[in-house]
């Protein structure tokens, strides 16, 4: 069994190895700290599984695992985040992933969650399968950010971050003019007007830490 683990910090790849290889003893492991490592790492070698984070150097999260995934359809990704499960755990598995999991997970959970993929499945918690209902339910009835691209949606969460356009747009390796066209098309679908507006909403509904 080969397990990929892609996160910025050595420290959180060299603590998922450890708690990933007293469980699966057999495995082998390989790391990657950015993205451009991600895939050079996943064309070199053939992976059972990959636990990645969605915030690293050299790309946007949401977008890097959907490339992953056409060019890799059959490879599970675990998706380990530092954002909570009502912020992104949905959008990822729509993107593709194989299940969701916060940094603040106990070892166990990963352990289990590891499990669920490597057979095939998909792993998700409470928190997640609530918000999968509510989507699939009355469609009328979702929050505004809801209805946001991806990539909208990751713009809206900057701005309440009190990112600049020019820091978005380096961020995302975007340029201002693109940034600010996202920023007009959330205020409008969103039916606000103001930075402070969207800031007020993101800290409201938790969209922001």
């Amino acid at each position: 069994m080969k397990i990929l683990i892609a996160d910025d910090h050595t420290v959180v790849r060299q603590g998922l190895r450890l708690i990933l290889a007293n469980e699966f003893r057999k495995a082998t492991f390989g790391e990657a700290s950015d993205t451009d490592e991600l895939f050079e790492r996943l064309k070199q070698d053939t992976w059972d599984a990959l636990i990645m984070d969605l915030s690293m150097p050299g790309g946007s999260g949401l977008n890097t695992l959907k490339e992953i995934k056409h060019q890799f359809p059959q490879l599970p990704v675990l998706v380990l985040s530092m954002y909570p499960e009502d912020q992104y755990a949905v959008r990822t598995l729509k993107a593709g992933a194989s299940g969701y999991l916060t940094k603040e997970s106990a070892s166990e959970e990963l352990v289990n969650a590891m499990k669920k993929i490597l057979q095939g499945g998909k792993y998700i918690n409470a928190v997640v399968a609530e918000n999968l209902l509510l989507q699939i339910g009355n469609k009328d009835a979702r929050p505004p950010h809801e209805l946001l691209s991806d990539r909208e949606y990751q713009v809206l969460c900057m701005i309440a971050s009190g990112k600049e356009v020019g820091q978005i747009a380096a961020n995302l390796t975007l340029s201002v003019k693109t940034v600010s066209t996202y920023r007009a098309r959330i205020l409008e679908k969103m039916n606000m007007k103001t930075n402070a507006e969207l800031t007020h909403y993101a800290i409201e509904n938790k969209l922001v830490m």
